[in-house]
């Protein structure tokens, strides 16, 4: 993905035809390390292709993917409940002393007490 996007840069840059010096002059400028046969497959499967035709393309095939909101939830929710169950007791009462000091910071006034 690093490299098409370095494409897309050069192409937003007025480069009509990047080639990997370009490409490598712009991953280098933000510290990413190329890999030569990535670069050179994207620039050859790019090459003389309109970019706004290739990401229209690009976008109804994403429109057509399923959206997976609900499972990475699932997924996250699930795997963050083992750590805070291993939780040591001091922990969990420094934990409550924290909470009880963010509670007094509001004087005892609540906005719908």
């Amino acid at each position: 993905m690093r490299y098409v996007a370095a494409y897309f840069l050069a192409i937003l840059g007025s480069n009509d035809s990047p080639n990997s010096k370009d490409l490598k002059k712009i991953l280098d400028s933000v510290g990413i390390k190329t890999d030569e046969e990535r670069l050179k497959k994207v620039i050859s499967k790019l090459s003389g292709k309109n970019i706004e035709d290739v990401i229209a393309q690009g976008s109804s095939k994403l429109a057509s993917m399923p959206c997976g909101g609900a499972v990475a939830v699932a997924a996250s929710a699930g795997s963050t409940a083992p750590a805070t169950a291993g939780a040591t007791p001091a922990a969990a009462e420094e934990k409550e002393e924290k909470e009880s000091e963010e509670s007094d910071s509001d004087m005892g006034f609540g906005l719908f007490d």
